[in-house]
């Protein structure tokens, strides 16, 4: 999706600036800005260069990320995560079972609440020692071929420029505690949160709910496929690549 026209339009609100201030200061007639708010043109690439610098950002950001929901998700997050590591100073991986996954909405900021959890190390490449990672066993069917029980690998997302739309994340919010959706951006202050399940609808969440984002890596589930799960689960994959690549063709 293109947010370039919603990046505009809330860049010169947040400045305070008449369209015909940004106009002036990239050098454009007023009525082009009327234009790229409007999505009806398209600035060429010394304005968006122009643009870019403004924003403090870059132009693939101004087209890919919508710089209002990054500011409200980036003020909803805690800056300080808590972590707990070995005598080798070696981080170790905590684990949030779905009976403590209550207890986590409140102490996720305790390091003593972080630190009482169940633990280990995986030294395995797909693990990068420079990221941290939570497990977190989720309930319900709604992210299935994911099974309930399941335990998902996750690591950790500080920076909301990493948000990369249409893929699985643990979401920690207020209300709603443990979260596992497919997530896009949807408005300035709201995502969109999709199950891989069709019987559950998509809906819309609030920034100011998200306490912390979470990448799902991987999983581990002690249920094993079911033949005809197994052909179910092919065929679910097969149409989100075939969606997937709609996409791409059509930002292209």
């Amino acid at each position: 999706m293109n947010f370039l026209a919603q990046n505009i339009k809330y860049l010169r609100r947040k400045k305070k600036w008449t369209q015909q201030q940004l106009a002036d200061e990239l050098e454009v007639k007023r009525a082009l800005i009327g234009s790229y708010e409007e999505g009806r043109a398209t600035p060429k690439i010394p304005v968006l260069q122009r643009l870019a610098a403004l924003s403090e950002s870059t132009i693939d950001r101004l087209l890919d990320t919508p710089l209002e929901a990054e500011r409200a998700l980036s003020k909803a997050m805690p800056r300080i995560l808590p972590i707990v590591v070995d005598q080798d100073n070696e981080e170790l991986i905590p684990i949030v079972p779905a009976k403590a996954s209550a207890g986590y909405l409140s102490g996720f900021a305790d390091p003593e609440y972080v630190g009482a959890l169940p633990r280990f190390y995986m030294p395995i490449p797909e693990l990068s020692r420079t990221a941290t990672y939570r497990v977190f066993q989720v309930r319900g069917d709604s992210m299935l071929p994911v099974t309930p029980e399941s335990y998902l690998f996750c690591e950790y997302v500080s920076d909301i420029n990493d948000l990369r739309e249409g893929q699985p994340y643990v979401l920690i919010t207020r209300e709603e505690g443990l979260v596992y959706k497919r997530v896009y951006f949807k408005t300035g202050d709201q995502l969109l949160l999709k199950s891989d399940n069709p019987a559950y609808e998509p809906y819309s969440l609030d920034m100011e709910q998200v306490l912390e984002l979470w990448k799902a890596r991987g999983v581990l589930s002690f249920e094993l496929p079911k033949p005809e799960n197994i052909e179910a689960a092919h065929i679910s994959s097969v149409l989100n690549e075939v969606k997937e690549e709609i996409k791409r063709l059509r930002k292209s």
